[in-house]
């Protein structure tokens, strides 16, 4: 079959790429799964329970409006003004079948084929898969030390076609979460340069301490250049339920409403129901799921601490940690012999940038604190 140029080379998801080489993981070596961010425990009982009984009620596999039900969009209004200490108008809520949809709606939304987006290295794959997909171009920004851009750096990146600029916090791969002080000077850039910020917020019920991830809410005109993308998939352990939001512009949420009536219509009323229960009645088992990756984290950082077989923490937070080896050899080959040889699926670097790669990563927030304290002999038992 005849494929069009522009799906055959883009790069494909790099979970899926790797499955294959899980046959070769010796039988008597019990694998330790770190390399996708989604949790490995069942959703709360409150979910579970609203689940049974919704999926017997008539209106249960019927469609809902393309932004989601309106008890959805109150809830996650409540839960948002929870976190964020500010008030959230309903009308700027509109419910996604899972954030990468979100992402990919108001990509398509702000930017048309040729126009650019920036995206920060490393950036998160699908990202820069969805982008490429569309004919918008990707345009990469390499911060000079670290894995945070400067304010400077991010000006620096916005060009006559750039449209929109992306950040992600907590970051994905990275996990790092950004400096508050750095999203306001970034929102404040775009609102001078005519650019839409994208903050990809999937992971900010993850976000250390009891202070708001920012301030951007506060301010009287944040929806005219301020889009903030949201995920309950972790938040209330529901991924297969697709379930995401945009926060943003009502007229930018009426322009996406014409993509999702395209590809999925609405999102999945069941997921809808699912967040609406968790919300309203799973807050003590969220603040328990937070603070068991919160234990997982700071013991990957002890495991770390040594660089076990030369293997280097750089940054982690939230479900993730970016590591570098010392190997020789690209990142690509390091991640598949860590999965033949030694049972730790992690996923190269090389999925989060188009550049030879040292750099690995790590989803702690997957295992338990008995397999993390295995890690340390297995990565340093890695042969040269």
């Amino acid at each position: 079959m005849h494929l069009l140029p522009r799906t055959r080379n883009v790069r494909s998801s790099p979970i899926g790429s790797m499955h294959h080489l899980l046959d070769r993981v010796p039988t008597e070596t019990p694998l330790i799964d770190l390399s996708q961010g989604a949790p490995g425990y069942p959703p709360p009982p409150a979910i579970v329970e609203r689940l049974a009984a919704a999926a017997a009620e008539p209106d249960s596999a019927r469609y809902t409006p393309i932004l989601g039900v309106p008890g959805v969009r109150e809830a996650v209004a409540d839960d948002l003004a929870d976190c964020y200490a500010s008030t959230i108008p309903v009308d700027h809520i509109g419910m996604t079948s899972g954030c990468n949809q979100a992402f990919a709606m108001v990509a398509s939304t702000l930017a048309a084929p040729g126009d650019g987006i920036v995206l920060v290295l490393p950036y998160y794959f699908n990202h820069h898969m969805w982008l490429e997909l569309d004919g918008i171009e990707p345009q990469l920004l390499r911060p000079a030390t670290g894995v945070a851009p400067t304010i400077d750096e991010l000006d620096a990146a916005v060009g006559d076609r750039t449209r929109a600029i992306v950040l992600v916090s907590p970051g994905n791969p990275t996990g790092l979460t950004l400096d508050p002080g750095l999203i306001a000077e970034a929102a404040d850039l775009c609102r001078r340069r005519g650019v839409v910020l994208i903050l990809d917020e999937t992971y900010r019920s993850f976000v250390p301490g009891d202070a708001p991830p920012h301030g951007l809410f506060d301010e009287p005109e944040w929806a005219d250049h301020v889009v903030s993308l949201h995920s309950f998939s972790k938040d209330l352990a529901i991924p297969g339920h697709r379930t995401g939001c945009i926060v943003g512009h009502p007229d930018l949420l009426r322009e996406t409403a014409k993509l999702i009536d395209c590809v999925t219509i609405c999102p999945p009323r069941l997921g809808q129901e699912a967040v609406i229960a968790g919300i309203r009645g799973a807050g003590a088992w969220r603040q328990a799921k937070v603070a068991e990756i919160a234990a997982n984290q700071a013991r990957f950082e002890q495991v770390l601490a040594s660089r076990p077989g030369g293997f280097e923490l750089h940054s982690a937070g939230a479900y993730y940690a970016w590591v570098s080896h010392d190997r020789e050899h690209s990142s690509d080959v390091v991640a598949e012999r860590l999965l033949v040889e030694r049972g730790v699926y992690a996923l190269p670097g090389s999925a989060f940038d188009p550049e030879p790669s040292r750099m690995l990563r790590f989803s702690f927030a997957n295992a338990s604190l008995a397999q993390l304290d295995q890690l340390h002999d297995r990565l340093a038992g890695l042969r040269r």
